[in-house]
């Protein structure tokens, strides 16, 4: 199950659980669309895949059980450990090749 990160491990935006604009890549690193688009160039700088929309958890219980009422989204904030500049150099290099084959 997806943890929901509360927020972009680049800027520390806030990103609720129905954040439309939070993006994961498949280890589930969060951030958000902006600094996925002008920052990283949809580069994770962790893992070096790319991007996509994070899911939005229903707050309805539709399903016994299923729901951010049941299952709530993470409260641990979570921060890069590289620098900017190592995140840009990394980007850089990364970033023409096609995540399907990076």
């Amino acid at each position: 199950m997806l943890q929901l990160r509360p927020n972009c491990e680049a800027c520390d935006k806030d990103l609720p659980p129905d954040a439309p604009d939070a993006r994961i890549c498949s280890y589930e690193c969060t951030f958000c669309a902006d600094c996925v688009e002008g920052v990283l160039f949809n580069v994770c700088p962790n893992c070096g895949g790319g991007f996509v929309p994070r899911p939005i958890r229903p707050v309805a219980e539709r399903r016994p059980g299923v729901c951010r009422g049941t299952q709530p989204a993470s409260t641990t904030r979570v921060h890069l450990s590289w620098t900017r500049e190592e995140v840009a150099k990394f980007a850089c290099r990364v970033r023409d090749i096609a995540p399907e084959h990076r």
